[in-house]
């Protein structure tokens, strides 16, 4: 298979007016063919689509925030402000079962979930009517408030979830925050994401893993799903990460 570079303009909800110089250091960029490799992540639902992610899968409250805050597009970057806010004063909790491969984990292929696939095989997943592999780790809470899964260090100029994320270090960084957070304790929580110091705060309910794989089981059809910001049904799924399966030309500076 040949793989195709292409180029990716910034362009997202928080700069959608590109400026004269963004747009000349962009042309500079593509001129000179510089690329970098960059990994993906193949999504599979129970209801049996398979979906190709580059930025993250979202469950819960950060992905309510972003769907429910485009009615204040025309606001900019602070649309995200009013809708944390908004949700913060009726915090929700979202019933389901989170498993994971550890990054560090040396596993052997499972059952190679859907060998018809010429591409991309997911040799680390196993079908959804099967339980996941004991060398698995299963999260003992079954209560969230939000489940992110993040292939970038950003997922917004200023909403930094995995800061040490590379574009090809072979890894999903899932993060997630169980029930029982306060809601003052979601405002610093997000407060810290927007200078990727979260971790610093010691809290018990909000953790941050580097995984090969995934699965989100909901207990109930709450919340929106989200993958690279579009909206998903509300279903099982599960996912695993390739690496450095595309070749962008990063123009303009990082991938957000």
């Amino acid at each position: 298979m040949e793989w195709l570079s292409f180029p990716l303009f910034p362009h997202y909800s928080k700069n959608h007016v590109a400026k004269e110089e963004l747009l000349m250091n962009c042309t500079y960029f593509l001129c000179k063919g510089l690329h970098a490799p960059m990994d993906l992540v193949s999504l599979r639902t129970a209801s049996g689509k398979r979906l190709f992610s580059f930025l993250s899968f979202g469950w819960g409250f950060v992905s309510d925030v972003d769907i429910t805050s485009e009615r204040y597009r025309k606001l900019g970057s602070a649309r995200f402000t009013v809708g944390t806010f908004q949700l913060l004063t009726s915090l929700q909790v979202y019933k389901g079962r989170l498993s994971y491969l550890p990054a560090e984990e040396q596993s052997s292929p499972a059952s190679s979930l859907l060998k018809e696939d010429s591409v991309l095989e997911d040799s680390l997943l196993v079908p959804f009517e099967q339980p996941v592999p004991k060398h698995w780790t299963v999260v003992p809470e079954e209560e969230f408030v939000s489940i992110v899964g993040i292939q970038q260090s950003h997922l917004g100029t200023d909403f930094i979830i995995a800061p040490t994320a590379k574009l090809f270090d072979d890894a999903i960084h899932l993060f997630y925050v169980t029930a029982g957070i306060s809601r003052m304790g979601m405002l610093r929580l997000f407060m810290a994401v927007e200078k990727g110091s979260q971790l610093t705060l010691n809290q018990p309910h909000v953790h941050c893993v580097s995984v090969k794989a995934f699965r989100v089981e909901p207990l109930e059809s709450k919340g929106f799903m989200t993958v690279d910001g579009e909206v998903l049904t509300c279903e099982p799924v599960q996912g695993q990460i390739h690496n450095r399966c595309l070749n962008p030309l990063p123009l303009g500076g990082p991938i957000l």
